[in-house]
């Protein structure tokens, strides 16, 4: 997105406060809306149209406006029992017969995780 069509979207709320109550109104609503989603007006609708986590507190704490979209987690290590100790590799051992790991838990998300961690904020 073009810093000025951002722009423009972050100024296009308060276009219509041009008098003195209109405008402590807006303001109003964006120092609650802060308070309690953490987002003010403009990131909200900023959000929404970018399907990413945009926020003017990030700015406030020295981060880039949208947060970056997440990678995919990595599969975890494949762990198997040794004399005395655990060892752990990337991928499954080669061996014959098949060492049973330490625990044998889920390699990867579902299906349902995988939608949600893919979801556009908030949901849309």
């Amino acid at each position: 997105m073009r810093p000025s069509t951002l722009l423009s979207l972050l100024l296009l709320p308060i276009l219509g406060g041009c008098d003195g109550p209109a405008l402590v109104a807006t303001a109003g609503v964006n120092v609650a809306s802060l308070t309690l989603v953490g987002r003010s007006v403009p990131d909200i609708l900023v959000s929404g149209v970018t399907g990413r986590d945009c926020s003017i507190v990030r700015l406030d704490r020295g981060m880039s406006y949208c947060a970056a979209r997440v990678p995919a987690p990595s599969p975890p290590p494949y762990c198997t029992r040794s004399r005395g100790s655990v060892d752990c590799w990337v991928t499954r051992p080669g061996t014959i017969p098949m060492v049973q790991g330490v625990v044998d838990g889920p390699a990867s998300l579902t299906p349902a995780q995988e939608a949600d961690r893919t979801a556009r904020w908030p949901g849309f």
